[in-house]
């Protein structure tokens, strides 16, 4: 086991090397992808060696997880849940690049310089999952936001695209706005920025009842909701995702939400742990409004980006459920939940890239019978709907990802039962367009002006197979399922400080 000294600038570096191994290779890229002439072979040659740049990045971040590093206070966090976190996030970024290299193809896109904006949208993702400072939340949300907004509106000939990109990029400044005035206030009140500092002076000066740190709270998770898509604050993804070309819409419904709710639960726990009753009945809230909207409003969608949109909305609200629980349990759920979420998105996005023509949506009547003329592509959106509806054996990882939840939620100190009855009844709705999707596939006739679908490009076949390999295979291995969740938990609370806890904070935060 190493011990950071995050004093001391060299260890702080040494902490964020695989931070440091991403961004630097980015820029080195940029530089290697503006220096020749755009073309279709220097786009894919620039997006082989970006998935060659996060493999290492990922070998980085295995070794130091099991180097089993602990870090003095600091502003970045070393522990199991911040590795998750990157293992997830780098996944994602994978399939971002993987995907993309193809669908640049199919959309004539030769500019190289969409990976490394992937890339470098990933660096800000992966310092969101290492903040333990409010100030360095803000900077990896800034450097991951740009990087998404100018993602967003690469397909330049389409109006759908840019209506979606200036949506995104209005409201995510406004939200960015509310994020930052709420760190201000959070400071006036704390006079600290670390989370782990707020926390014990929200306990030690008794600032339960603050004014000026209950309006903070208030503003930060405004923010933090307008990041995750959590209703009301969801206004902006279903156009968003909908004009976004197809790699990075799944790019934002997975891995933009895997870093955005690692910060938002570190920030949520580590911070104001103390304040627990007071956002509490604000997030259950927002939990049941996201699930029950997200689901009610996913069932008359029949454009599939559309769809896969609401389904996200829904499942930041069953992500929600873990935050609440406001404990370790829930945080090891939210990490499984998340890989789950992000494996089936990235699957169902890599179909989707199939049987793109154009700039035309693709809806449920154009994979109607698509069992008859692509069985294996059918077989693969049926595990990726089934596992994102939380069906068990062939979604096993979804369903496995929800009973996660489910207990998390159930064993808290205080039960989330309504939380969980929730759940599960919003379950049972998604239901309903899920399965809708995989009827459709299998009981539909094929329409005679149905567009041909043309064979399956290399990096999303790879893309494909992984995902559902991955899915099938922790379906009926649960265990490995079970052993993965429980080791990503985030340092809360230092043992020297339990003694400082106050009375009322739950008691399953302090280790």
């Amino acid at each position: 086991m190493r011990t950071f000294d995050l004093a001391i600038p060299s260890q702080l570096s040494a902490a964020l090397i695989p931070d440091l191994l991403l961004m630097g290779g980015a820029l080195a890229l940029l530089l290697w992808a503006v220096w020749r002439k755009e073309s279709a072979s220097h786009q894919r040659s620039v997006g082989v060696l970006s998935i060659g740049l996060c493999v290492a990045t990922l070998v980085v971040v295995v070794l130091m997880m099991f180097e089993r590093g602990v870090a003095t206070d600091g502003p970045i966090a070393v522990d199991n849940f911040r590795w998750m976190a990157d293992i997830i996030i780098l996944l994602g970024t994978i399939g971002a690049i993987a995907l993309g290299i193809d669908d640049n193809d199919r959309a004539g896109t030769t500019t190289a310089e969409t990976h490394v904006l992937i890339l470098l949208a990933s660096s800000g993702m992966m310092l969101l999952a290492a903040a333990r400072d409010l100030m360095i939340v803000f900077l990896g949300i800034e450097l991951m936001s740009i990087s998404v907004y100018a993602l967003a509106g690469l397909n330049r000939r389409s109006e759908r695209s840019a209506e979606g990109a200036l949506k995104y990029f209005l409201l995510g400044a406004f939200s960015t706005a509310f994020l930052l005035y709420g760190i201000a206030l959070v400071y006036g009140a704390t006079g600290t920025t670390g989370l782990h500092q707020i926390g014990l002076r929200v306990v030690e000066q008794e600032l339960f009842t603050s004014p000026l740190l209950l309006i903070g709270i208030a503003m930060l998770l405004v923010g933090f909701g307008f990041k995750v898509a959590i209703v009301p604050f969801h206004m902006w993804a279903p156009d968003v995702y909908d004009g976004s070309p197809n790699p990075i819409t799944a790019y934002m419904a997975a891995t933009v939400k895997t870093a955005a709710f690692a910060a938002f639960l570190r920030v949520w726990l580590e911070a104001f742990g103390g304040e627990f009753v007071s956002w509490h009945r604000a997030v259950v809230g927002l939990a049941i409004a996201t699930m029950v909207i997200g689901n009610a409003i996913g069932l008359v969608q029949r454009n599939l980006k559309r769809l896969l949109a609401y389904s996200s909305i829904a499942h930041a609200g069953f992500i929600l459920v873990a935050i609440a629980a406001g404990t370790e349990q829930g945080a090891s759920a939210m990490l499984f939940y998340l890989l789950a979420y992000t494996l089936a998105t990235f699957g169902a996005f890599a179909v989707i890239v199939v049987l793109s023509r154009g700039d035309a949506p693709v809806t449920t009547d154009d994979v109607s019978g698509l069992w008859t003329v692509r069985p294996w592509l059918a077989l693969g959106m049926t595990v990726f709907m089934l596992a994102l509806m939380g069906f068990p054996i062939f979604g096993g990882i979804g369903f496995f990802a929800k009973w996660y939840v489910l207990k998390a939620a159930l064993q808290a100190p205080e039960p989330q039962t309504l939380l969980a009855v929730v759940l599960v009844l919003t379950t049972v709705i998604s239901a309903g367009y899920y399965l809708y999707v995989i009827m459709v596939m299998f009981m539909r006739p094929r329409r005679e002006d149905a567009p041909a679908v043309g064979a399956t490009p290399a990096w999303t076949q790879f893309v494909m197979v992984a995902a559902a390999a991955t899915i099938l295979i922790l379906g009926v291995m649960p265990d490995l399922a079970v052993r993965y969740a429980t080791v990503g938990v985030p340092r809360l609370t230092a043992p020297a400080d339990v003694a400082k806890i106050a009375p009322s904070q739950p008691a399953a935060l302090i280790r």
